[in-house]
C-alpha cells in the first residue's frame, strides 16, 4: 500500500523524497512498479471500480452495507468489511443526515391515547404492532408529504400515502392501505398502531378508522421521539437520500422516484404475510408494490 500511495502522488512530490520520508527504498518502489499486479490486486481494483460505479449511480446515498448488498445482488461475492475498506481508501462515503423541521403538530386540544406500545419494537409475529408517521420531501413545487405505516415484525412498509397537504386524509389513506393489505378479514387479529401525538393522528377521522378496524391506538409521550424510534430511523434514511435531489423534481416525480430505493436492510425482502417465518436479517422495503395514485396538487 505504501508504494501505491507513492505512485498516486508522483506528480506532487519526487519519488526519492517520498521514499526517504516513508522509510522505503527507491529500488523496491521501482521493482513494485515493474511487476505484474497479482490476481488479488486485480480483483481488488475491479471491486474498487464497481464500488465507485454504484456510488455514482445512487448519487452518493449508500454506505458500505448497502453498496455491499448491491454488489452481491449483481453477482459479485465480497465481504462488507472489504467494501468498507475500499470505500475508505477511495474517499467514498455516504451522504450524512441533516436536521429537518417537525412535521406533525402536537399542540392541540384533541384527545390522545396512551403509550400502549411502550417501545416494544420487537413483536413475535407479523401485524402485532405497526408504527406510523409523516415526513416531507422538498420539490420545486413545494413540499410533498409522505405518510407511512411500518410493520415492526418485518420492518416492511405496509401502507403509505402522498399529498401536497398534510391533513387527516393523508394518514388515513396510509392506514387504509395497510388494513386492506394486512387485515383482509375479521379472523385476523388487529395490531397496535403507534404514532406521535400530531393532530392528524389525534383527529376524529383517524381514530374512527382505527376503531372500525378494531385496531388499538397508541401514541408517544409528549416530546419523546424515542417512543417512535423505528419510524424516526426510517425517515432519517429517506430524507438523507431524497431531499438533496428532490428539490429539482415536481411533486409527482419526487413521489414516484421514491420507489427506486434499495431496502435499508441487507436484502430485498417484501412484506411478510401472517404465517411467513421471520427473516434472519430484517429488511425495510418502501415501495414493493405498484405505485400509488399520484399526489393531489
Amino acid at each position: 500500500m505504501t508504494f501505491a500511495w507513492i505512485e498516486e502522488r508522483r506528480e506532487q512530490w519526487p519519488v526519492a523524497v517520498q521514499c526517504r520520508v516513508l522509510g522505503v527504498s527507491r529500488s523496491g518502489f521501482y521493482a513494485w512498479r515493474s511487476r505484474e499486479p497479482s490476481a488479488a490486486e486485480k480483483k481488488r481494483a475491479e471491486l474498487a471500480e464497481q464500488v465507485a460505479a454504484i456510488h455514482a449511480e445512487v448519487k452518493g446515498r449508500y454506505g458500505s452495507p448497502r453498496v455491499h448488498a448491491e454488489l452481491v445482488a449483481r453477482g459479485t461475492p465480497c465481504c462488507v468489511n472489504t467494501v468498507a475498506r475500499v470505500m475508505r481508501e477511495a474517499g467514498i462515503a455516504a451522504k450524512t443526515k441533516r436536521q429537518f423541521r417537525q412535521t406533525t403538530d402536537s399542540n392541540h386540544a384533541l384527545p390522545v391515547a396512551g403509550n400502549v406500545l411502550d417501545r416494544a419494537f420487537d413483536p413475535d409475529e407479523p401485524n402485532a404492532a405497526w408504527v406510523a408517521d409523516v415526513t416531507y420531501i422538498p420539490t420545486r413545487e413545494g413540499w410533498l408529504y409522505l405518510a407511512v405505516v411500518e410493520d415492526l415484525f418485518s420492518r416492511a412498509v405496509v401502507g403509505w400515502s402522498m399529498d401536497a397537504t398534510m391533513t387527516s386524509r393523508l394518514v388515513v389513506d396510509a392506514l387504509e392501505m395497510a388494513v386492506a393489505d394486512r387485515l383482509p378479514g375479521s379472523s385476523v387479529s388487529a395490531p397496535v398502531a403507534h404514532s406521535d401525538r400530531g393532530s392528524q393522528y389525534a383527529s376524529e377521522h383517524y381514530r374512527r378508522r382505527l376503531s372500525e378496524g378494531r385496531i388499538t391506538c397508541s401514541m408517544s409521550r409528549r416530546g419523546n421521539c424515542w417512543d417512535n424510534a423505528p419510524m424516526e430511523s426510517f425517515f432519517a434514511s429517506v430524507k438523507t437520500e431524497r431531499t438533496t435531489t428532490g428539490a429539482r423534481h415536481t411533486r409527482c416525480q419526487a413521489g414516484y422516484n421514491s420507489g427506486d430505493r434499495v431496502p435499508v436492510g441487507l436484502a430485498r425482502v417484501g412484506p411478510l404475510l401472517p404465517g411467513v417465518p421471520r427473516p434472519h436479517r430484517r429488511s425495510r422495503t418502501m415501495f414493493d408494490r405498484p405505485a400509488p395514485t399520484p399526489p393531489r396538487a
